[in-house]
């Protein structure tokens, strides 16, 4: 038997609000089951109401709290934490503070989220600064996990090695890898690759100090690959690969559709082939992959794209309730306690044995 999971959301987040996120609660039943699970619904009562019973959910099944305030998607953080205080997002994540529900899934602003989520929930550890966002990445391979992919734009070498810690226990616990690999995202694999907080942090990670299966430096190409199971970056380049990527999906996904359709006989050769082109379709499906939790934080919160679908949304609800019935907090918080044991001693480190490179060649 599963053990009993209460998921909170914010149902105002978003691009579409309660229409997405209550047929997200129903694919997500459809899709894996929903054993167990229950959900605290955060907004509007009589809006979501309404779809609860255009998609056919009960009360037993979702719980509605009602607030008329709103987080404006393009509100600035620091407004949102001085004014958000009642609304469906401070709400939802309150829920996860008090230990009401196990996590919180918001569609919502993102630097919003981030914002008040640190100020109810707290870093895991202290001397963290902020969390960071883990994109499940789609490869030849299977599933890549990729961090961070927009929190922190600058990040330091202790950062980089702290990504690389929680990504790890992040990718256990959702896909299920009992050690997963670990590559450090650079424009070469050489020791003497990159600027000096990257080499830094392959040399403390090349230590061994931190119990982790780091495989050394992986670049562009090897994302797609799957390489690795777990790639580290900074938020800055992660956020534009991950964009890249999707950009990409969409743009192969509308020059196969205008190919396919294009005469008689390109019609009849994709009626053939539809079920290979289903499971392609599937595989580049942004929506498949939705869900970035913030990791780091003291409870788990997952970010849902604004524009996410009914399936988007109900991806990032399982992403929450595996996380919610791993032991990713735990494993966590014991390798980030190993880390500043190891930051009290660092390793030698390849800066001072190798010169920066000075090209990208």
């Amino acid at each position: 038997m599963v053990s009993p999971v209460l998921i909170s959301l914010d149902a105002m987040g978003g691009d579409f609000g309660p229409a997405v996120v209550v047929a997200g609660i129903r694919d997500y039943r459809q899709r894996h089951g929903g054993e167990g699970v229950r959900f605290l619904v955060h907004g509007d009562e009589a809006a979501i109401a309404a779809e609860m019973k255009r998609c056919h959910l009960t009360t037993e099944v979702c719980e509605i709290r009602h607030t008329d305030k709103v987080v404006a998607m393009d509100e600035k953080p620091a407004q949102a934490m001085r004014r958000g205080k009642g609304s469906s997002l401070w709400n939802a994540i309150e829920a996860v503070k008090t230990g009401e529900a196990g996590a919180v899934v918001s569609a919502g602003n993102t630097g919003a989220l981030m914002a008040i989520s640190k100020l109810l929930l707290r870093m895991a550890i202290s001397g963290l600064e902020r969390p960071a966002i883990v994109a499940s990445w789609p490869t030849s391979r299977g599933v890549t996990a990729v961090l961070d992919v927009g929190a922190n734009i600058q990040c330091d070498a202790e950062q980089l090695v702290e990504f690389a810690i929680m990504g790890e226990a992040f990718h256990a616990a959702v896909h299920g890898v009992a050690r997963p690999t670990i590559g450090l995202l650079n424009i070469g694999s050489e020791d003497m690759k990159g600027h000096d907080d990257v080499r830094e942090a392959h040399a403390i990670l090349r230590g061994g100090g931190l119990d982790l299966d780091y495989r050394g430096f992986v670049e562009g190409t090897d994302i797609a690959k799957g390489t690795v199971d777990v790639i580290v970056t900074d938020g800055f380049t992660g956020n534009i690969a991950l964009k890249t990527a999707e950009g990409v999906a969409r743009f192969i996904s509308t020059l196969m559709k205008e190919a396919l359709t294009s005469s008689l006989q390109a019609k009849l050769g994709a009626l053939i082939a539809l079920p290979a082109l289903q499971r392609m379709r599937q595989k580049i499906d942004p929506s498949a992959i939705n869900g970035g939790p913030l990791l780091g934080l003291n409870g788990i919160v997952v970010k849902s794209h604004g524009s996410a679908d009914a399936k988007g949304f109900g991806n990032a609800i399982r992403v929450a309730v595996e996380l919610t019935r791993s032991d990713y907090m735990t494993k966590v918080g014991t390798s980030l306690q190993r880390l500043v044991t190891v930051l009290e001693q660092p390793p030698a480190t390849v800066l001072d044995k190798v010169p920066a490179e000075e090209s990208l060649q």
